[in-house]
């Protein structure tokens, strides 16, 4: 898959596009980017996504963003297994947020990206003060030559498949929920660095895993298994937050006690697949506190994979 920041002044070639954040590529990115691609291969077209850095969201109101659910590495490599040919990482700033809808249209649809055939979201604006909609696309296309399909929101058991849904879902530590919104486990993937080995003093080593997330999706203990370190995932346990026991920094930190693993990992880029909440972060009184919850919390794991042994994350 090729990556591009930005949109050309004039396309090299044709295209099926679909326009969109992808925040965690769930089911209903999923759906869409299966109509895309499929489209894409009956013209014998590429089949394009663009999308937004950073979240128009983040741009407008950063102090109440919503938490990523993935990283713009992590949510390529979704887009990539999902046969996405090309990505137009477009950057959103003050100019992108004035550009009227018309020039939307004109200047990066048909001139930058030449679209042949459009999907969007059912609930798609664009331009400033979103002023464009799906009766505008669809007069567009009419008159410029390319197709305009709206895809319906997928429903799972009832509810609305959708970014929003999965964050509620992480937020309230109901990781089964997450899955079934995702299609897969919830996961966190980072390089492992050098943390201030607190966990080994305490007999309980740790990965520290370079956290991308200022604002992670999920916070507390969970029962893990991980990908990266062999050809088979390791199970463990996961602490993201803030440690509140151990400083006051409020920086949030990823770290993985992983069960029966002895070797040196630093610098390991490994994948977390976060399966099973075991309970909120707390603050203790003491080191020797925190230490016994520690043990408690890998004994919980242990018994959670025991009672679940087919639970761990394919490696893929």
């Amino acid at each position: 898959m090729q990556v591009f920041r930005g949109i050309p002044p004039l396309a090299s070639q044709a295209s099926v596009l679909t326009i969109g954040n992808f925040d965690g590529v769930h089911r209903g990115h999923q759906a869409l980017l299966q109509l895309l691609t499929a489209k894409a291969r009956a013209l014998g077209l590429p089949a394009v996504v663009l999308s937004f850095e950073p979240h128009p969201r983040e741009f407008f109101s950063p102090a109440d963003a919503p938490a990523r659910l993935s990283t713009l590495r992590e949510k390529l490599l979704l887009l990539a297994a999902a046969g996405v040919d090309r990505v137009h990482v477009c950057r959103f700033d003050a100019r992108f947020a004035a550009l009227s809808a018309r020039a939307f249209i004109d200047d990066i649809l048909i001139a930058g990206l030449g679209v042949r055939h459009l999907f969007i979201g059912d609930d798609f604006r664009f331009g400033a003060r979103r002023q464009g909609d799906f009766a505008m696309l669809a007069a567009a296309g009419t008159h410029n030559g390319f197709g305009v399909e709206s895809m319906p929101t997928l429903d799972v058991a009832g509810e609305r498949v959708s970014s929003s849904a999965v964050r509620a879902a992480l937020a309230d530590g109901d990781m089964r929920h997450a899955e079934r919104l995702l299609g897969r486990p919830y996961n966190i993937a980072g390089r492992v660095i050098h943390g201030e080995k607190l966990g080994r003093t305490l007999g309980y080593p740790t990965a520290n895993i370079q956290m991308k997330h200022r604002k992670p999706a999920l916070s507390g203990v969970f029962a893990v298994s991980v990908e990266g370190l062999a050809d088979h995932p390791v199970t463990g346990a996961a602490s993201v937050g803030v440690r509140p026991t151990v400083t006051n920094a409020g920086r949030p930190t990823l770290e993985v006690h992983l069960f029966d693993w002895k070797q040196d990992c630093y610098g390991a880029h490994l994948r977390v697949h976060f399966l099973h909440k075991l309970r909120d972060q707390v603050r203790f009184d003491s080191l020797e506190a925190l230490t016994a919850q520690i043990s408690r919390d890998a004994e919980a794991a242990r018994a959670w994979f025991a009672a679940h042994p087919n639970s761990t994350a394919p490696q893929g």
